[in-house]
């Protein structure tokens, strides 16, 4: 799978990446009450086409610019005109 092949509110079944940026962790607290850290990445296929990757709580710690990347049964989502991948809850975030 690469970045041309995701679709809003659609699944990633296996997305490799390069971190080609990753701005500053920021606090955030639920509506529901729970707190925690979320920080924007970027990250590039190996096409050259980029995305923004969520990284929350322990993972913005596990992974730096330039780590490769796997992302299995995230999903994606969109903010302010923008693609966004997330491995969240059920899916797997891992360093290659």
């Amino acid at each position: 799978m690469n970045v041309k092949d995701l679709r809003v509110n659609g699944k990633v079944d296996s997305l490799e990446l390069t971190l080609t940026d990753k701005n500053q962790p920021r606090e955030f607290t639920s509506r529901w009450g729970s707190s925690g850290r979320v920080c924007d990445a970027q990250g590039t296929d190996s096409i050259g086409d980029t995305v923004v990757i969520t990284l929350w709580n322990e993972e913005i710690d596990m992974f730096a610019v330039n780590d490769r990347i796997r992302i299995t049964n995230g999903y994606v989502k969109e903010f302010r005109g923008e693609l966004q991948v997330s491995a969240g809850k059920y899916g797997k975030l891992e360093k290659l």
